[in-house]
């Protein structure tokens, strides 16, 4: 048999939102794969609203493949306060994107999507084939309806010009590196947050967004930055694919965990008057085993163990002085 060339060391990728934090895990496996040549552009540099921007990137690299993970985007709050912005930076960068990458003959384009994109209430657990099926949660709407029309460019391309567009739809993503600023951040980072600041403090009581009663999936980041790999390395097709655990958890059993695990002994209050967002998340997960093998395996509570722990050295260095 003739030797096989091994994949990523053969390849010049661009990861956009590289020094974010899905990308980072993303570009820090791609280093242990033994990929030469990584891009990660800046926007200060790069502007990938601009089309002159992105056409000098792709000049300047010359890239085999690109995985497009910059995103505008944040908690319900976030989403809430700008819609307008949430829709245009990411609907603008991704669709820009992927045309001058068709036009410059880049062999392969990673779209990854978001979970905000299916419909507001689609039976869990979700199928890639119910992503039609209604209407997404109003107060992530902008946002998911945007990247939902990065797969409409996706399928159209792979039709009409063979264009190799793959689409990966990760679950709800937590872990270390993660944004913990309580005006634009996740749940898991800002339930973190507030427990252990209300611990140091001595206060009894925490106040969380909502009723706790909506459930989500959660996929810690480094599992998410292996799935995108291996689907970027091995699946070539049009539709969707998800990527999670498989397994749902409450809001109200989140926190729980949570206080427990940061040693939170206090009370929580639901402020209802917040919005829940979407009633239920949780994800089909059998195409992506089924495609490139993939199985998420951090336990959700190791995966939280490991947040804590970043967060709370973090908070030990800002608080330290030099």
């Amino acid at each position: 048999m003739p030797n096989v060339l091994p994949f990523w060391p053969t390849q010049r990728v661009i990861v956009t939102g590289g020094a974010g934090f899905l990308g980072s895990f993303v570009v820090e496996q791609l280093q242990q794969k033994g990929c030469p040549h990584i891009s990660v552009p800046r926007s200060k540099e790069y502007d990938l609203r601009e089309t002159a921007d992105i056409q000098r990137l792709l000049k300047s690299v010359n890239p085999t493949m690109i995985i497009h993970l910059a995103a505008v985007c944040g908690g319900i709050g976030a989403n809430q306060a700008e819609p307008g912005r949430f829709f245009y930076d990411n609907a603008i960068m991704g669709i820009q994107l992927m045309e001058y990458a068709r036009r410059a003959n880049i062999p392969k384009f990673v779209q990854v999507g978001t979970v905000c994109a299916y419909p507001k209430f689609t039976p869990v657990p979700f199928k890639e084939s119910d992503l039609w099926n209604g209407y997404p949660e109003e107060t992530n709407a902008p946002y998911g309806l945007a990247k939902k029309m990065l797969l409409v460019q996706a399928q159209a391309y792979r039709e009409q010009y063979g264009y190799n567009v793959i689409y990966i739809l990760p679950a709800n993503l937590y872990g270390p590196r993660d944004n913990f600023d309580l005006q634009t951040s996740h749940v898991i980072p800002a339930i973190i947050r507030k427990f252990i600041e209300a611990k140091a403090k001595n206060e009894p009581t925490v106040s969380l967004w909502g009723t706790g009663k909506p459930s989500r999936e959660f996929l810690y980041a480094e599992d998410a930055a292996e799935g995108i790999l291996l689907a970027a390395e091995k699946y070539n097709k049009g539709n969707p694919v998800n990527l999670g655990t498989g397994q749902e958890i409450t809001i109200h059993s989140l926190a729980t965990l949570i206080a427990e695990l940061v040693g939170f002994k206090g009370t929580i209050q639901w402020d209802s008057n917040k919005p829940d967002g979407q009633p239920r998340r949780g994800l089909d997960v059998t195409i992506a085993a089924q495609e490139f093998g993939y199985h998420a395996h951090t336990s959700m509570k190791e995966g939280l163990q490991k947040t804590i722990h970043y967060f709370l050295q973090q908070s030990h260095r800002v608080s330290t002085p030099v």
